[in-house]
């Protein structure tokens, strides 16, 4: 920790973001996994069974600022690792397979471990002062990108 604490910025922001993204990806690079690969399984389990593909690609472009055609390369890549597959009950929807549900959970459990090492010891009232700030940066560039 350095002595002078900085007001917070995006470039604070950002070296937050790429220090504990790096850490993740090692975590992922473990499993062999990518970090667009988990940002895509984790929109599944969030959607909590079968997604459409349309929403996906919806759900994980707004995530990671991607373009559609990477999100749609990402889905394919974990269609043929065996990770994700059609819903049998409608082909345009995508679920988890076991191997799938198995990845997501085993690289959740240590990433939550990992972020429970990087939160120690912070008071609960920083902790929430911070998500909302960060919550309104989010909204605010959220919104500048939509009026582009």
């Amino acid at each position: 920790m350095t002595d002078a604490v900085p007001t917070v910025n995006g470039r604070v922001i950002a070296l937050a973001h790429y220090a504990g993204r790096a850490l993740v990806e090692g975590v992922l690079a473990g499993h062999g996994a990518t970090f667009h690969q988990s940002v895509t399984l984790r929109a599944v389990v969030a959607a909590d069974g079968a997604l459409g593909r349309d929403a996906l690609v919806r759900d994980v472009t707004g995530s990671l600022k991607a373009e559609e055609a990477l999100v749609r390369d990402v889905i394919e890549e974990l269609t043929a690792l065996t990770l994700l597959e059609a819903d049998p009950a409608d082909a345009s929807r995508v679920r988890l397979t076991d191997a799938g549900r198995e990845l997501y959970e085993a690289t959740a459990a240590e990433t939550a471990a990992l972020s429970a090492r990087l939160y120690a010891g912070i008071p609960a009232g920083d902790l929430a002062i911070a998500g909302r700030v960060l919550t309104l940066v989010t909204e605010r560039a959220n919104t500048e990108l939509a009026g582009t």
